[in-house]
């Protein structure tokens, strides 16, 4: 070749490249539909999963379950029989309570204030056999009698007369002990709180949106915090009005016997009805800009965003709803590198086109 052919064939390259240069920079941007990414798929499939409402509360008595000792009178503490946290039988001694200087005093004056009314009735009858008393008089001095001998034994019952043994009145967990031993208490003064073991309940918090769907009766499971094993429950009395101090409204939860200790912190699942839907992995569903939740379908080997609503959850599952193609399959791993029109190929099949047009 000579030299003056070469450099003609230079020239006509060079001016190849330069008109073809416009042509690649108008078809060579990364649109979505030249764009592919490797994703694995799953089918949509209609399913049910269980409504469910959880809350955090106490484990503690029901109120049917529960009694609070009182002093019956103004008295001393004398022994205290049980400990806090203890489980008692029926009728087991709880506490001796001895008579204060005031109520010792008010028996022994309730005492002679009888054997002086009993005296009075005695000599108003030998009066009145000698018409030297009216029948008004003897009624009136009887009737004196009878008051003081009902305040005599009305101190007597409350331990007045000398000391006396608070029993207890159910088999029952000491929760709370106030009493200490030398100590005066008025009348009325709490000594301490009892709870049957059999009538336990756990009191839970629920938001008020979500409390209006709970109904006595419901299932629950019960959960010791920091603990994996559970135990069945039911409700038992769903709360009317939000606490002022937490906004929640109460729930208690009937709890089985022997498996639970008052004043243990757990958690309730539970189960107000069933969810319908689509059942999908939580790992399927992503989140817009705007905070929106949608899933990816492939349709055909074409990525199409769908807005879905989460109607509930459970463990890694979530049941939702929207204008899905229930024949098209949903895009699980991958999805959150897709736009709409981007093209799909399967992770196992590079080659593979996706069904679902």
């Amino acid at each position: 070749m000579t030299r003056r052919s070469i450099a003609w064939a230079a020239c006509v390259a060079v001016s190849a490249g330069l008109m073809l240069t416009p042509a690649f920079a108008d078809g060579g941007d990364d649109s979505n539909s030249s764009q592919s990414v490797l994703v694995t798929l799953l089918h949509l499939r209609e399913a049910s999963l269980p409504s469910v409402v959880v809350g955090y509360g106490t484990v503690g008595a029901a109120n049917s379950g529960r009694k609070t000792i009182m002093a019956p009178e103004s008295a001393v503490i004398g022994e205290i029989f049980v400990r806090l946290g203890e489980q008692v039988p029926a009728n087991a001694p709880l506490v001796e309570l001895v008579p204060s200087p005031a109520s010792a005093a008010s028996y022994m004056q309730a005492k002679s204030g009888l054997t002086v009314a009993e005296q009075l009735v005695a000599s108003t009858e030998r009066l009145r056999s000698l018409h030297l008393a009216t029948a008004q008089q003897l009624a009136d001095a009887k009737k004196a009698r009878s008051d003081a001998r009902s305040q005599l034994q009305a101190l007597d019952r409350v331990g007045a007369a000398g000391p006396k043994t608070v029993r207890a009145p159910f088999p029952a967990i000491v929760t709370t002990l106030a009493a200490t031993p030398g100590a005066i208490v008025a009348e009325g003064a709490a000594l301490m709180d009892l709870a049957a073991p059999g009538r336990l309940v756990l009191t839970v918090g629920v938001v008020p949106a979500q409390a209006a769907s709970i109904a006595p009766g419901d299932s629950a499971t019960v959960t010791i915090v920091g603990e994996t094993t559970s135990a069945p429950g039911r409700v038992m009395v769903r709360g009317a009005v939000a606490e002022a101090d937490t906004g929640l409204v109460p729930v208690d939860i009937a709890l089985p016997a022997g498996k639970f200790f008052p004043g243990e912190m757990a958690e309730a699942v539970i189960t107000t009805g069933e969810l319908h839907g689509y059942v999908v992995p939580h790992a399927a569903i992503l989140v817009s800009d705007s905070g929106a939740p949608y899933v990816v379908q492939a349709i055909g080997d074409t990525a199409k965003k769908v807005p879905v609503q989460v109607l509930g959850a459970q463990g890694d599952q979530d049941v939702i709803a929207g204008a899905l193609n229930s024949r098209a399959p949903l895009v699980l791993t991958g999805n959150y590198q897709l736009d709409d029109g981007m093209k799909v190929r399967l992770a196992n099949s590079p080659q593979a086109t996706v069904a679902g047009k």
